[in-house]
């Protein structure tokens, strides 16, 4: 699908998601040289979750071989580390709504001979809670997915899947504590879900909790497939 031009980008230059200066080359949406400073998951990474693993000879993660899931299969482009974790913070938490285009063209670049295979009927954000997208102004799950669904063509539901409850920073939390913080969190509008095969999207993997306990209530209510995209996903432990 053709982009459009990036008219605000030639009135308002865009700023580089990496080092968060004005990009060097003009309708780029990254710096050149910030991007050789990523770390792109390709290669070996986990059969079930997408963690890059360290050895060829594992399919899963050592989180993923020890307990099942709710979710089928999920990608993310990039290793959580320390370039990435700053880059996500002002995305998230500094209002650069900007970078979702940069995340979406670069998920797709890596995840989408997997995202295709998955035949998905719609992208379905995890929702914040009220409070928290009235106090952060946006949620960054939804502008990616739209980012996404632009240069895919899979439509986004942002309708579907409701935060019922107000739940603790998960970064706060341990791997028990993340569980139990999201139990009953989310829930679906009145009836059951229109699309049987769908991608969950969201900015960061790391225990998998969030996107269970999402899955959980979308299979609960017809879902047969249920796949995730990120931006990033954490180390393999």
């Amino acid at each position: 699908m053709a982009q459009k031009p990036d008219w605000m980008g030639l009135v308002f230059p865009r700023r580089c998601p990496i080092c968060h200066e004005v990009v060097e080359e003009r309708g780029e949406l990254a710096c050149d040289i910030c991007r050789t400073r990523l770390s792109y998951v390709r290669g070996n990474y986990c059969q079930k979750c997408g963690k890059p693993l360290l050895t060829e000879e594992r399919e899963y993660c050592a989180d993923c071989a020890r307990r099942p899931h709710q979710f089928d299969r999920g990608r993310a482009a990039f290793a959580y580390d320390e370039p990435m974790r700053r880059s996500i913070a002002r995305y998230k938490y500094g209002g650069k709504r900007e970078y979702a285009d940069f995340y979406a063209e670069e998920i797709l670049r890596v995840c989408a001979k997997d995202a295709l295979r998955w035949q998905a009927q719609a992208l379905v954000p995890i929702p914040l809670h009220s409070s928290r997208r009235r106090r952060r102004g946006y949620n960054q799950a939804e502008l990616l997915a739209r980012a996404l669904s632009v240069r895919c063509g899979i439509p986004v539901d942002t309708g579907l899947l409701l935060r019922t409850r107000k739940t603790r920073a998960q970064k706060e939390l341990g791997d028990q504590e993340r569980v139990a913080n999201l139990r009953g969190a989310f829930s679906l509008r009145e009836g059951a879900v229109p699309c049987k095969r769908l991608i969950l999207v969201d900015d960061i993997y790391t225990t998998g909790s969030t996107m269970d306990e999402a899955a959980r209530a979308l299979r609960a209510h017809g879902a047969e497939k249920i796949y995730f995209l990120c931006i990033s996903v954490g180390k393999d432990f």
